[in-house]
């Protein structure tokens, strides 16, 4: 148990690790990650794994593409194989207004250096055989994107973070975070307290909790999605892209000789619950019936629920609170955290420095609901 931190980073998924291992390259000392599950425990380990750059704000597409840059080199940098498919990220688009959306998205995008393009209906098909074209106007599509595994991501990052000098506390809360004249002195766990004047919030769907401890309002709900596996399927191409059905939300990637299936419930109702059931499953199969009828006859061999953790515009809060110092925080990334996690490491690690990111994320400052500056973000899944 440490007793005294440089810097204590809540949260031992993604963000956090990625966070940890930046920090701690960079040398800085006495980095301590706290995380009161297993690594990986909450939202990360119920992922997709999609990774992309296909977004409509241009700090997304800044954030998605420096993150597939880290993907393609994890394994040289980390010595972690992370299972990385660049297989592509496919939008299927069904109205006028989303393919004129996802052309506008596609433009930001290649003047971003982002490899994405719009394509017609029959080269959807062959790039996703799965699917149905009708009533399918256009698609969009990117082959840099694609997907892997994110338990390794977290795995590589907090073994190449230990290597760097940082600690790792797996089975301990956070009972309350102290400060003396708006400065936090120390952090309160279940293993004792840690003397520290800096934390750092990657608490995801857990994050409004560990900002009311400093006083720091963090506006990020929890919203159950669930997410199937099939059986195997036969023939599948090694390089279906990740399908995503926009107008439904319907998605597919392959998972194995099988497929990984998910879709949004819009009659979810925010909390923390992550057991599984089957009444979003009707919804799945009508959404399935119309794009991906092949997909009704594979038989479910497992399945998984985890959170989301929204903002209102469902973006994500990456910055530094102005109420008490230092506290920052990288959460609420709203179903994008996990493809983002390499870059916002990068960005957390600058901020906490006090060197220029190579992305101005002052944009995504908790403050911008009150200053009623909100950014939403059209490319959601």
């Amino acid at each position: 148990m440490k007793r005294q931190a440089e810097v204590v980073v809540i949260g031992g998924g993604v963000i956090g690790t990625s966070i940890a291992y930046h920090l701690a390259r960079a040398g800085v000392r006495d980095v301590v990650l706290v995380e009161r599950d297993e690594l990986a425990a909450g939202s990360t380990s119920k992922a997709a794994g999609g990774v992309r750059a296909q977004f409509s704000d241009v700090l997304n597409v800044q954030l998605g593409a420096r993150s597939l840059e880290a993907f393609a080199r994890f394994e040289e940098d980390t010595g972690h194989d992370i299972g990385l498919h660049r297989v592509g990220y496919l939008f299927l688009l069904s109205t006028p207004e989303d393919v004129a959306s996802f052309e506008t998205g596609v433009r930001l995008q290649n003047s971003l250096d982002v490899p994405s393009r719009m394509i017609d209906p029959g080269e959807a098909r062959r790039l996703s055989p799965l699917i149905s074209t009708e009533g399918l106007l256009a698609a969009a599509y990117s082959p840099d994107d694609g997907h892997c595994t994110p338990e390794a991501v977290v795995h590589g990052y907090a073994s190449a973070a230990r290597s760097h000098g940082a600690t790792i506390l797996r089975h301990t809360d956070v009972t309350g975070i102290e400060t003396r004249d708006d400065t936090i002195t120390a952090v309160v766990t279940t293993l004792g307290r840690i003397d520290t004047r800096t934390v750092i919030c990657a608490a995801g769907a857990w994050s409004r909790a560990i900002g009311a401890m400093a006083g720091v309002d963090l506006p990020v709900q929890p919203l159950r999605r669930q997410i199937a596996v099939t059986e195997a399927v036969p023939d599948l191409p090694p390089t279906l892209p990740m399908t995503i059905d926009f107008s439904t939300s319907l998605y597919f990637h392959s998972e194995g000789p099988g497929l990984l299936v998910g879709m949004s419930d819009p009659d979810e109702r925010p909390g923390y619950a992550t057991d599984t059931h089957d009444r979003w499953i009707p919804r799945l199969a009508d959404a399935m019936r119309r794009r991906a009828p092949d997909l009704l006859a594979l038989r479910r061999t497992g399945g998984w629920a985890g959170l989301y953790e929204n903002t209102p515009d469902h973006n994500a809060l990456i910055g530094e609170a102005t109420s008490v110092s230092r506290f920052l925080y990288a959460t609420g990334f709203s179903g994008h955290g996990f493809l983002q996690g390499p870059a916002v490491g990068e960005v957390v690690r600058d901020l906490y420095l006090g060197h220029v990111p190579f992305v101005d994320v002052s944009p995504l400052s908790a403050g911008r609901f009150a200053a009623d500056a909100p950014r939403p973000e059209v490319n959601l899944v």
